[in-house]
């Protein structure tokens, strides 16, 4: 794309895993359209993640249907660079029309005329419809509480790489969602002393009676829930596809020296105080986990499966130190401890989409994507359809809603244009059999 005007029916925004996925659905469907991806192809899987990171589901499930990992153990779990090395692939599939290293800045609706105007940084774009495939991994958020203390190496999950990044001392890792216990796994493993701050969770088993807990969640029809349940808005899911995938243990952690904490509630003159949730977090934790081991066995009864007892997945370790003795307050400098990682999620940013498509907190207003904003749909959202949405076979999915909407819309339109053309043609057919009057 050169600077000037470029006009297309459909504009998508993003070339992660949402973007790539609707424009395999839009192609199938004949609808005219082009993704623009202000960086390359996935490159969050590149370099918006720490070294070590593969998927968090095996290679069978965490894909899209019409490509497999064909390097990978359908039941490995791809490296990062892996599958964003899938993605393009999956894009080069199909021929995507995908231009990246374009930036949107602004999209507006038109007035007195159909669609939208969107600025680029390489020109002006007119489009009937616009996707907003951006996902919701945006805006890294570290919380207003982190400490004012030049002292302290204060990163985001999002800017860790590895353990060489960070100085000498402990750390203290704040988040024990996939990226919080992945990243202090590993800081442990490095010998670093680590400090975890854990919240509300829910811990499925990596693997139970010999199948992976994405199997378990499909087939007890887990993936197709629609609806968020109270209070479980915000639980992050504590699981982990690192060395080979092992389930989630925190008293685990804790027995080979790593410090648990409660919730991080404050830090004032260089000491972190913590709530004192920890016990009940980690027994939320565990009610989740064995809900799951109960579901499981009760599915392989109830279906006469022949899948092998595992009596030692409900072997737990007994409360470390640490959760029987609940640390509230922590000096950071009497504990050695250097840096914080905060692992405290992502915020959206839509600034750039300058359309009535969200409430008053700036959330995104839609039903399974389409936007209550007429031609603006959005992908890649958490809970966009159902639980499994977050998930890369989820969001594709999702993109077949979304085209298949847009493709209807335009078979509207089509209609509407047929309609004029037929009364035109009748008036044209009117006037050429006029009689011929002579002078």
């Amino acid at each position: 794309m050169t600077a000037g005007k470029t006009e297309i029916d459909t504009l998508v925004v993003g070339a992660g895993q949402a973007g790539v996925a609707i424009s395999e659905h839009l192609s199938k469907l004949g609808v005219p359209h082009l993704v623009l991806e202000r960086n390359r192809i996935a490159e969050r899987w590149r370099t918006g993640r720490w070294d070590s990171l593969v998927a968090n589901g095996p290679a069978w499930h965490d894909r899209f249907p019409g490509l497999e990992f064909d390097d990978l153990s359908p039941d490995g779990f791809a490296p990062k660079e892996r599958v964003a090395d899938y993605f393009e692939a999956y894009a080069k599939k199909f021929n995507a029309p995908v231009r990246t290293g374009v930036e949107v800045k602004s999209v507006v609706r038109n007035v007195g005329r159909p669609g939208f105007t969107i600025e680029t940084s390489e020109g002006v774009i007119e489009a009937n419809r616009v996707v907003a495939a951006t996902g919701p991994f945006q805006t890294p958020v570290i919380p207003p509480i982190a400490p004012k203390d030049d002292s302290l190496t204060q990163i985001h999950s999002a800017d860790y790489r590895n353990p060489q990044q960070l100085p000498d001392g402990a750390v203290l890792v704040v988040g024990a969602g996939s990226s919080g216990v992945q990243i202090a796994d590993e800081l442990q493993r490095a010998g670093k002393q680590v400090y975890l701050s854990v919240g509300a969770h829910d811990r499925p088993p990596r693997a139970y009676r010999n199948r992976d807990f994405c199997w378990w969640l499909g087939v007890l029809g887990e993936w197709d829930q629609v609806n968020v349940k109270a209070g479980r808005e915000h639980v992050t899911i504590a699981v982990s596809g690192a060395h080979g995938g092992r389930t989630v243990d925190f008293r685990g952690l804790a027995h080979r020296g790593m410090t648990l904490v409660g919730l991080t509630r404050s830090f004032n003159n260089g000491v972190a105080s913590f709530q004192a949730d920890l016990s009940e977090n980690l027994a939320r934790g565990d009610e989740n986990y064995l809900s799951l081991l109960n579901a499981a066995d009760a599915y392989i009864e109830r279906n006469g499966l022949d899948l092998p007892l595992e009596p030692e997945a409900r072997t737990t370790f007994p409360d470390p130190e640490c959760v029987t003795q609940p640390i509230l307050e922590l000096d950071l400098a009497k504990a050695g401890i250097t840096s914080i990682i905060w692992a405290t999620g992502f915020a959206v940013d839509y600034s750039w989409l300058k359309v009535g498509a969200f409430d008053a907190n700036g959330k995104p207003q839609h039903q399974r994507g389409v936007s209550s904003e007429p031609g603006v749909y959005f992908l890649g959202l958490p809970w966009q359809s159902r639980r499994g949405s977050s998930f890369i076979w989820g969001v594709w999915h999702d993109a077949k809603h979304v085209a298949d909407h847009i493709a209807t819309q335009r078979k509207y339109l089509a209609y509407r244009d047929t309609a004029q053309r037929q009364a035109e043609d009748g008036e044209t057919a009117k006037v050429s059999h006029k009689p011929l009057v002579s002078a």
